[in-house]
């Protein structure tokens, strides 16, 4: 009976999940950006690959299952290899049009591969918030930070060793409390992982998590999350 009893309250704690606020019942949430939102995702309407294999899917996994009744809309829209001038050209189509009640960004890495200028990316991205709130005003913005972790690194970082990244992180975050958006600090999560494992654990490529690495965007994009909307 004592087996029983603890068998029952192992899956009792294993399945329950805190619901988040900002899920209200018929959301969609749409998740926006490069190919580490991307995640390989399928291009069809086929639901087995739709939303990829990164962070965005763990989060939709996740409380699709434990928020069933509130029949909430999971979307990914990100591209590989794009930076924000190509979210620029695809906005109306893939974010206006779709109508999110949720919209999460992570751009930024790209644009530092490119070159885009610091005053262009903050402008872009700046104007593609302001549109985004003109359409619709009650929408709750989540803005990601762009983030890089050497993933050979032997000891625990301190924030990411490019000065390019750093300064869009300081955009990014500049431009979530100008438009009243959640801001999800990536890198300092990453860097917390690494204390627990070696960067190579997280991280394959300097850019690209691993399983184990989105397990930890996605926790920690719903600790903001839950958090800034209580």
């Amino acid at each position: 009976m004592k087996t029983i009893l603890v068998t029952l309250l192992l899956s009792t704690c294993l399945h329950a999940v805190e619901p988040i606020t900002a899920f209200t019942p018929n959301a969609r949430v749409l998740f926006q950006g490069d190919s580490i939102t991307d995640g390989n995702r399928g291009r069809s309407t086929d639901p087995n690959h739709i939303l990829g294999h990164g962070y965005s899917f763990i989060i939709a996994a996740k409380f699709g299952d434990a928020m069933a009744e509130r029949d909430l809309t999971f979307i990914n829209r990100g591209i590989s290899g794009n930076t924000v001038l190509d979210l620029q050209k695809r906005w109306q189509t893939d974010t206006l049009d779709l109508k999110p009640d949720i919209l999460s960004i992570l751009i930024g890495v790209n644009d530092k591969g490119k070159g885009v200028p610091m005053d262009q990316y903050e402008q872009v991205y700046d104007k593609l918030l302001t549109d985004t709130k003109a359409a619709n005003p009650k929408i709750k913005l989540v803005l990601c930070e762009p983030f890089v972790v050497n993933h050979l690194a032997k000891t625990p970082p301190n924030g990411s060793p490019n000065a390019d990244i750093v300064k869009r992180q300081e955009i990014v975050a500049k431009l979530a409390k100008k438009h009243g958006a959640a801001l999800v600090h990536f890198q300092k999560a990453l860097d917390e992982a690494c204390k627990r494992a070696p960067a190579i654990h997280w991280i394959w490529d300097d850019v690209h998590p691993t399983y184990s690495g989105h397990q930890v965007l996605a926790d920690e994009w719903e600790r903001v999350v839950r958090e800034f909307w209580k």
